[in-house]
């Protein structure tokens, strides 16, 4: 919470390292002037000196050093921005969504293999050519009666000895870009899930050490790091020349982008009241499935991986050179009050941040608890949600088209949103978690224990009903999670319990690189895990309309509410997280 400081002169409020005048008391004089709303920026007044120590002489106001203190929560930010320049700044903080969507989306487009076979002489070989040329191959599952090649070919035309492709491969694109990176297919696929599985551990990285610098160094020094280092590996991958450059240009890329997403995350919730919070996250969802659409949109424009790559880089790089050729770039906006020429900062340096002490963070069982069982959460709701995507595909072999499955995921996370927003504020976050986890955990049983008596059409219905929950779950963890932690150790936990998520996530390209091997074990563990976390999130308290906590005593506080009783939502501003407990 903001820092209320008295003077001799006029009240203050504490913003990060600086002070400016607050809003005067509601009662008054009958000849005391018109109450004003605060300046956005006044020059702050001095300091009261300390009370001097007898043994030593009183130390002037200018020598002391600044209280330690901490970001000031969205009710004093609207004091001091106003209401609207919290909404510019809001809106501002959600426009990035829609092209770190093109960064963190892209794999299934630039890795999807369309069919292809062997390059062979002319220009557009007939089906009776093919069919000489290239060797007969069965299906791999009951009733698929297979086709010819796409490794393999006959030598010279003769049938009597089999190779590989020695041209290159032509390609019957119908769904997606006309080829994945560098042609990875055949005896070099096995690159695709390596990508993809490092493509992960970057996101997962990012989110764990730039989670870290957005505590010790600040939002801002964090945003700014971080969305530099996007716009230069996001170059670097469009013009790198070989798959192994690109891997690690790659890598680098999801660690820079996770941290932009994710500091822009947390500083939009201290940005917001309470009754925003919710709103405000929804829209920052939203904006994200709409770049994901128009992700889809453009790769079937450009039909090329390093333009798709270039159209997510390029905006970000418009972004970063507003902020250095203004000083007051929109995403730095929501950590810079702009004064005249000396912008004022909202959120204090890290020299002025209190000391984070680690024995007292170890000692913290309750936050611990509350980031484990979101964690927890969060890793099941990531893993089992790419089993309903493909559920269809692996275990009855009937996999409808890419663009219908990606289609599917995107519009459910959408729809999962809406319900968010519909339901959260009026049920609690805790009851419609609780929920959404319910109808996973039974969507998946139903799956797997009458797979044999489904329809086709209720195999669908089930697996939209569980992909849709599954990403309702994943969504409401991440707030959760920011609106529980203190602000001393948000970016941290929300960077924790993202990297859980992309831990289940990993659980996708491993099974391709294993050829889909052991997946109904897979998704069996999945289910049976569902069930425990269920268990689980009724250990964890309720945030709705209660205030970000700031200090590690705060975030101790939010404790799970009793179950005989009935408690009050309702709670004041400026009370404790939990003042009934």
């Amino acid at each position: 919470m903001g820092v209320l400081q008295a003077s001799s002169t006029s009240p203050s409020v504490r913003l990060g390292a600086d002070i400016i005048p607050a809003r005067p008391p509601m009662m008054t004089s009958p000849d005391s002037p018109p109450l004003v709303s605060p300046s956005p920026c006044p020059a702050p007044p001095p300091s009261l000196p300390s009370s001097p120590v007898p043994s030593s002489p009183a130390p002037s106001s200018s020598s002391l050093p600044p209280p330690p203190s901490l970001p000031p929560t969205g009710e004093v930010m609207v004091l001091a921005l106003g209401r609207k320049k919290q909404r510019v700044l809001i809106a501002l903080s959600i426009l990035p969504n829609l092209f770190l969507a093109f960064l963190l989306s892209s794999d299934p487009l630039i890795t999807l293999s369309p069919p292809h076979h062997c390059r062979l002489p002319g220009p557009s070989p007939s089906p009776q050519v093919l069919n000489t040329s290239l060797p007969w191959e069965k299906g791999e599952r009951p009733g698929d009666s297979g086709g010819p090649s796409q490794c393999k070919q006959y030598v010279n035309g003769s049938q009597s000895a089999v190779v590989d492709c020695e041209a290159g491969w032509d390609y019957n694109v119908t769904e997606g870009l006309r080829n994945n990176i560098w042609d990875l297919v055949c005896g070099q696929y096995w690159l695709v899930p390596v990508e993809e599985v490092c493509f992960i551990l970057g996101i997962l990285t990012g989110c764990l050490g730039l989670g870290y610098a957005a505590d010790r160094l600040g939002r801002s020094k964090t945003l700014l790091t971080s969305l530099t280092l996007s716009v230069v590996f996001g170059v670097l991958v469009c013009v790198s020349p070989y798959p192994s450059i690109f891997i690690v240009m790659r890598f680098c890329l999801a660690a820079a982008s996770a941290g932009v997403y994710l500091t822009l995350y947390i500083s939009r919730l201290e940005l917001c009241e309470p009754s925003l919070r919710l709103v405000v996250t929804m829209l920052a969802g939203l904006m994200t499935v709409a770049g994901e659409l128009l992700l889809l949109a453009v790769a079937l424009g450009c039909q090329s991986w390093r333009g798709l790559l270039g159209a997510g880089a390029a905006p970000l790089t418009l972004f970063l050179s507003y902020g250095y050729e203004r000083g007051c770039m929109c995403v730095c906006e929501l950590f810079i009050l702009p004064c005249g020429d000396e912008p004022t900062q909202m959120f204090p340096s890290a020299s002025s941040r209190p000391n984070l002490s680690f024995p007292e963070l170890f000692h913290s069982r309750n936050i611990w608890k509350n980031m484990c069982v979101l964690g927890f959460t969060s890793f099941i709701s990531h893993g089992i949600s790419h089993c309903y995507s493909s559920f269809r595909g692996d275990v009855r072999g009937t996999a409808p088209s890419f663009y219908w499955t990606y289609l599917l995921s995107v519009c459910a996370g959408g729809g999962a949103w809406l319900l968010l927003w519909a339901t959260v504020d009026r049920c609690g976050r805790r009851g419609i978690l609780l929920l959404a986890m319910t109808m996973t955990g039974l969507a998946s049983l139903i799956l797997l224990g009458l797979m044999e008596y489904l329809s086709e059409a209720a195999i669908t219905v089930f697996s939209v009903l569980g992909l849709f929950s599954s990403q309702a779950t994943a969504s409401l963890c991440i707030l959760f999670t920011a609106e529980i932690m203190p602000t001393i150790i948000r970016g941290s936990g929300v960077g924790a319990v993202l990297a859980l998520g992309c831990v289940g996530r990993l659980s996708s390209p491993l099974m391709d690189l294993r050829n889909h091997y052991g997946y109904f074990l897979h998704h069996v563990v999945y289910s049976s895990l569902a069930l425990l976390a269920v268990l689980s999130i009724l250990l964890l308290p309720e945030s709705k309309r209660k205030p970000l906590p700031q200090t590690l005593a705060d975030g101790e506080q939010y404790r799970r509410p009793p179950l005989g009783r009935r408690r009050r939502d309702n709670v004041p501003l400026l009370a404790t997280p939990n003042p009934e407990t």
